[in-house]
């Protein structure tokens, strides 16, 4: 038996992982950033192959995390998870500083940073894993960090097709509750693919999701 929603028990956070090279900065969303040793310092994130991040982590041998607080909006996270860094320049409208080595990092909304310089990777099939020892570490806000619960059941968030921890059911979405009403009904949209919610009575056919780009028909109606 293998009931992939025990998967739904683990705990994760909610992490941004940039880098730069060749002129060209990448970002994406990801839930797998984690601490691995003490001493030294060294830190493991796993991303999909098909992510242009990747491919620049590889190329700079190093990247930046920044890690997501609770108040952080679903805008910014739809911008560093539903986009390609091949044709959308993520870091254009999000506020952000450079590191010792010029790798960008998003300060809006982060609770701390940090900056490493990769020391291995392990092909894991769909995804490689990197693994990196610490050069910078820095808080950055004394806000709560976000974890990958409270993006899903507070936020109403999905899970990006190329994240480590996409099953397809989450497509669906049939799972994750919403914000409890503060009185009365009103007909709303809601994307299935990243989440967010267009408060109005029907969208127009050649309605594009602004955060994530999908059109009308992934949206599904929904009382609020």
């Amino acid at each position: 038996m293998l009931d992939k929603k025990a998967l739904y028990r683990l705990s994760y956070g909610l992490y941004i992982i940039s880098t730069k090279a060749d002129g060209l900065a990448a970002g994406c969303v990801c839930n797998t950033f984690q601490q691995v040793t003490s001493d030294p310092v060294q830190v493991s994130v796993a991303l999909n192959k098909a992510n242009v991040t990747t491919d620049v982590i590889r190329k700079a041998g190093r990247f930046a995390v920044s890690v997501l607080s609770e108040d952080a909006p679903m805008e910014l996270i739809g911008t560093f998870g539903f986009h390609s860094s091949a044709d959308t320049d993520k870091f254009a409208q999000t506020s952000h500083a450079f590191d010792s080595f010029g790798i960008p990092y998003v300060t809006e909304h982060s609770v701390s940073r940090f900056s490493a310089h990769v020391v291995s990777e392990l092909d894991l099939g769909t995804h490689i894993l990197f693994v990196a020892e610490v050069d910078e570490a820095e808080i950055l806000d004394a806000g709560e960090p976000m974890t990958y619960a409270y993006y899903h059941q507070v936020k109403g968030g999905k899970t990006p097709p190329k994240a480590s921890s996409y099953v397809a059911e989450d497509a669906a979405g049939s799972d994750v509750p919403l914000e409890p009403s503060t009185g009365g009904t009103r007909v709303a949209w809601r994307c299935t693919i990243c989440g967010h919610i267009e408060y109005v009575d029907e969208l127009p056919d050649d309605f594009e999701c602004p955060i994530c780009g999908m059109g009308k028909e992934v949206f599904e109606k929904i009382e609020v």
